[in-house]
């Protein structure tokens, strides 16, 4: 997911370097294709989830990085980070931001 939002980046002007890169994914996604999720009989359906963030990490613009993880049962689902919208002025704040980014991706 990291290099397909990198490769995202560049696609309204791609060089050679992201094409080839793009092609890399394709042949992983490729090998991958027969690995899936696998949810075992008498496992717990619990839906747990977490959230971090780190705060104004990047240098250019201040701005902290959420990140949330979602599991059901033992088995990650789904994952998400990205660079919050605004710039914060303290790691409390950035951690409530992702908290509500949590939370929206659950809903």
């Amino acid at each position: 997911m990291f290099s397909v939002g990198m490769c995202a980046r560049f696609q309204s002007n791609p060089k050679q370097s992201h094409l080839s890169a793009i092609k890399r994914i394709i042949r992983y996604l490729l090998v991958t294709m027969n690995i899936g999720l696998w949810y075992p009989k008498n496992s717990t359906c619990n839906l747990i989830r977490y959230s971090d963030s780190n705060f104004s990490n990047s240098k250019t613009d201040r701005k902290s990085t959420s990140g949330t993880c979602h599991f059901i049962g033992s088995t990650l689902v789904s994952w998400h980070s990205k660079k919050q919208n605004s710039v914060v002025l303290s790691s409390a704040k950035a951690e409530y931001i992702s908290a509500g980014s949590c939370c929206a991706q659950i809903l």
